[in-house]
């Protein structure tokens, strides 16, 4: 199972280094990291998805913990929270396939940042399941390149859980 953290850490030199050495060592793989200020001065924020059990989980956050620079670290898997990742993709595009993949980027609310007579680039921000949407209708036209940030994420302040809301 994926699980994500969200570390509150002092912006220092080398804290994002000895965060992933804390993985690096007990041989777990970062999947996805984002870091970025906060909205203090000197804080940042840094969101990382990796595999991992609750207990394995558990033992990273006693790790992280004991660093002097953390602030903060929560398991936000299962929390209520608002979730984005920004992708820019470059798509293989001829005069032919244009109107059908700019029908995509429209259905998709994503816009077209790029363009030339052999590609077209597409800047995609949304939940990760928008994001693998879009990838999977894009594919057919020849995928060139894709950069992905990683998903970042923020608790929801009411605690109201949209993923609940769409199941009902």
């Amino acid at each position: 199972m994926k699980k994500t953290l969200s570390i509150t850490v002092y912006n220092e030199s080398g804290v994002l280094t000895r965060i992933s050495t804390v993985f690096s060592s007990r041989g777990f793989n970062i999947e996805s990291i984002a870091v970025g200020p906060t909205e203090n001065n000197g804080i940042s924020k840094i969101i990382i998805v990796l595999p991992g059990d609750s207990q394995t989980i558990e033992q990273i956050t006693k790790q992280l913990n004991k660093l002097i620079q953390v602030i903060e670290v929560k398991d936000i898997t299962t929390r209520p929270c608002v979730e984005r990742e920004l992708m820019l993709v470059k798509v293989k595009s001829s005069i032919s396939t244009r109107s059908a993949i700019l029908e995509i980027v429209q259905i998709f609310r994503s816009k077209v940042v790029d363009m030339s007579d052999l590609s077209l680039t597409i800047e995609v921000t949304g939940d990760p399941g928008k994001i693998i949407t879009i990838l999977q209708l894009l594919e057919p036209y020849h995928i060139i390149e894709i950069v992905r940030s990683g998903k970042i994420s923020v608790e929801r302040e009411f605690g109201i859980n949209s993923e609940f809301l769409r199941s009902i």
